[in-house]
């Protein structure tokens, strides 16, 4: 088998457990995308995707990254959530995966909930910092897909369309 076949392979793998990263908390997703696409320039010798795009997957990994700690704190502080309640709502994120679809879509606001109670101990702000903290988690994972979908694009673009 080929090397540079056996390089795309684990490119690929790479890829797809980056994206798969992008939901998963406990996966880092940019930098896994990063390093496939990264994997596969190198397979090719960097005839086709060279330095000045590996830059801008670079630029957009580290966005990427950025946009988790941005976005969480947007939402919460939007909706007037503590510390605590951003800490719940991505301890409720990590915990909701291992309860599924509903755990996936409730947990978030859930640990939020708990953690603004602990915090402040008014329901109504509670709730409304779990739906802030929640909203910031949605949406940091839109962004975050959006600039992973974007890294994918411009690779193929600059690889396979000459």
């Amino acid at each position: 088998m080929d090397s540079a076949f056996v390089l795309w392979i684990v490119a690929g793998v790479l890829v797809l457990a980056g994206l798969a990263g992008l939901i998963l908390p406990a996966i880092p997703g940019a930098p896994l995308i990063f390093a496939g696409l990264l994997l596969g320039a190198w397979a090719d010798n960097f005839v086709y995707v060279g330095a000045w795009t590996i830059v801008v997957l670079a630029v957009l990994t580290l966005l990427t990254i950025g946009v988790d700690f941005w976005a969480t704190m947007f939402g919460a502080k939007k909706f007037g959530a503590s510390r605590r309640a951003v800490i719940g709502a991505v301890i409720g994120s990590i915990a909701g995966l291992f309860l599924g679809v509903p755990g996936v879509l409730f947990g978030p606001f859930i640990g939020a909930v708990i953690g603004e109670i602990s915090s402040r101990g008014s329901l109504s702000e509670a709730t409304r910092a779990g739906f802030g903290a929640t909203l910031g988690l949605i949406l940091g994972a839109a962004i975050k897909l959006a600039l992973a979908l974007s890294m994918i694009g411009i690779f193929i673009a600059v690889r396979f369309v000459h």
